[in-house]
């Protein structure tokens, strides 16, 4: 990675979790049997070039994007380019209480490999008719007040029936023949998700039966700057959609969705968030995609006792994330939680990064930190490969936009996913790079889940000393999918600070 795209990209956020114990009497670090497990050979991800769209997709849960909205989305793409999009939106974060329903119709065409997300291929797509269908007399003053909040889209908000005329089931064309404007773009809305597409494939072991074929469609990722979403071009992803046909069991929601449509919204059960318990390790579950062409594993472990954490992140060059390019570890602490009246079911906390260390593990970043201004990344000496580096002392690391120390507002929710595993979902960092450094910066929708790997107790005895992890660490998958070697890096693009969590 040239240094200059080095500088750009790194906005590293760091929160996160110790992921190995000291053995005794030696400071080497090792990991725990249940975040070692090796995934069996024949669930190894494939992606498929050029990908193939046809056929139904589908959420497989309630999904939460930036404002915050909550939604499920079905789409199908069919032969002669064309496809067919549902958006089910609602009111709570369960999904259970449909607000509105857009149905969109349009056709993309598969272009080429991107040359800024590796692993990807960018299509372009065009819309023929977007509708929408209110599902409650709420729903309809909400959507015309967000029209009437402009002239231009006035006009929008004036063909909207009167709350006391509206009609159930009643489909409002936004975009197509019968529109005088678009009136779909007046209100925010875009399909530009479609410009990025990857499918990847792989095997989900069954119990006392043959593994199971699961099929999953990542589309670009949405602005978290809803004044942003018409002009952004995707470089990340989002929470992807698995095939209605090829999808993981079990799956409550996906039968539910797949059958829905503009007039029958999927109804989602209701279930209780858990009380958040951050004590434990979690690691990512499998290679993450950031904005600007980041890639990345997380693993974080919390020490309730005294509200300590650390972080391991490891950055790749590749959508696999098989090679490095360098790590970071940060360490600081958090405070109690409380919960957020913006997004239900989400707790807010604070947290603070005070230490911070780099390994450069390519040729590349080892030369670039070299060349930075001495004082400005680490005290006296060379960087060499593979060789970890305090940066507190320095403040943090100029070269990759580590300012130390640093202050970060937060948004956390636990789940669990239908096998009773448990899932920690962090805030999503701003597509700007920038920092939620104040409170009205903080997230209002959510990263990928990381999953617990190993659960330790509340009153743990003490603060476990970090110590590099010499070698190459073992992948994991299991309870903790595939970790790539540690420690963890998440970096997230900018030319702020890291993003810590």
């Amino acid at each position: 990675m040239p240094a200059a795209m080095l500088h750009y990209a790194c906005v590293l956020v760091l929160l996160g979790a110790h992921t190995a114990e000291v053995a005794a009497g030696r400071g080497h670090l090792r990991w725990e049997p249940r975040c070692q497990q090796r995934l069996p050979d024949g669930t190894q991800v494939t992606t498929l070039l050029p990908p193939r769209l046809d056929g139904p997709w589908v959420s497989t849960g309630c999904e939460v994007r930036p404002g915050p909205e909550f939604l499920t989305r079905s789409y199908t793409f069919y032969p002669n380019r064309l496809f067919r999009a549902y958006q089910f939106y609602y009111e709570d974060p369960s999904c259970g209480k449909p607000a509105h329903s857009l149905l969109v119709k349009g056709k993309v065409r598969l272009r080429r490999a991107s040359w800024v997300t590796r692993g990807a291929t960018e299509a372009d797509y065009h819309l023929l008719k977007v509708g929408i269908v209110f599902h409650s007399r709420g729903a309809l003053l909400a959507v015309a007040g967000r029209l009437g909040q402009s002239p231009a889209s006035r006009d929008c908000a004036r063909r909207l029936p009167p709350a006391g005329a509206w009609l159930p089931g009643a489909v409002y064309e936004l975009l197509g023949t019968r529109a005088e404007q678009d009136c779909a773009a007046a209100l925010g809305f875009t399909m530009h998700e479609l410009s990025l597409v990857r499918v990847q494939r792989h095997l989900q072991p069954q119990p006392r039966a043959p593994p199971r074929l699961v099929e999953e469609l990542y589309l670009g990722d949405i602005h978290t700057d809803p004044a942003e979403r018409r002009h952004y071009r995707p470089t990340g992803y989002q929470r992807p959609l698995q095939s209605a046909l090829h999808h993981a069991h079990p799956c409550p929601a996906c039968g539910s969705v797949s059958r829905a449509d503009e007039h029958h919204p999927p109804v989602l059960p209701l279930q209780a968030a858990p009380a958040l318990h951050l004590h434990g390790r979690w690691v990512s579950s499998s290679c993450e995609a950031r904005p600007a062409v980041l890639f990345l594993t997380r693993l974080f472990t919390f020490h309730g006792h005294n509200r300590s954490w650390e972080g391991h992140y490891h950055h790749f060059s590749d959508p696999a994330c098989r090679q490095p390019t360098f790590t970071v570890y940060a360490a600081g602490h958090y405070t109690k939680g409380m919960p957020s009246a913006k997004v239900l079911g989400g707790t807010e906390l604070v947290f603070e990064v005070t230490r911070a260390h780099v390994t450069p593990m390519d040729e590349v970043t080892a030369a670039m930190l070299n060349f930075s201004k001495p004082g400005s990344c680490g005290g006296p000496g060379a960087w060499s490969l593979g060789t970890e580096r305090d940066v507190t002392a320095t403040n943090g690391c100029v070269p990759l936009g580590i300012r130390l120390p640093h202050v970060e507002y937060e948004l956390f929710k636990m789940e669990q996913d239908p096998r009773g595993q448990s899932l920690l979902f962090i805030g999503q960092r701003p597509t700007d790079g920038s920092s939620p450094d104040t409170p009205e910066k903080r997230p209002t929708s959510f990263q990928a889940p990381l999953v617990l790997c190993d659960e330790m107790a509340q009153d743990f005895p003490r603060l476990l000393q970090h110590s590099p992890l010499l070698g190459k660490p073992p992948s994991s998958r299991g309870p903790c999918p595939p970790v790539a070697p540690l420690p963890f890096l998440f970096l997230v693009l900018g030319l702020a600070f890291l993003g810590w969590l």
